[in-house]
């Protein structure tokens, strides 16, 4: 497996959020667990399966998944 740092959000110590690129043409987004339950219950309203979870990141991150182009 192999994991290319995309890039990071200026945000201190943390280094979160961040974008990284998968060799399988797929990401991982370091961000902040959701703990807002309100937010989670609409997500699991929509489908989120109990193994899966959702970090919360600012839009400034999507900035690194726009540079990937195969």
């Amino acid at each position: 497996m192999r994991v290319t740092h995309l890039g990071t959000v200026d945000s201190g110590k943390s280094g979160s959020p961040a974008a990284f690129a998968r060799d399988r043409g797929t990401y991982l987004i370091q961000g902040y667990k959701s703990t807002d339950e309100g937010a989670l219950a609409e997500v699991r309203c929509h489908g989120l399966p109990d193994h899966e979870d959702v970090v919360e990141v600012s839009p400034s991150v999507l900035q690194f998944l726009t540079r990937q182009e195969g």
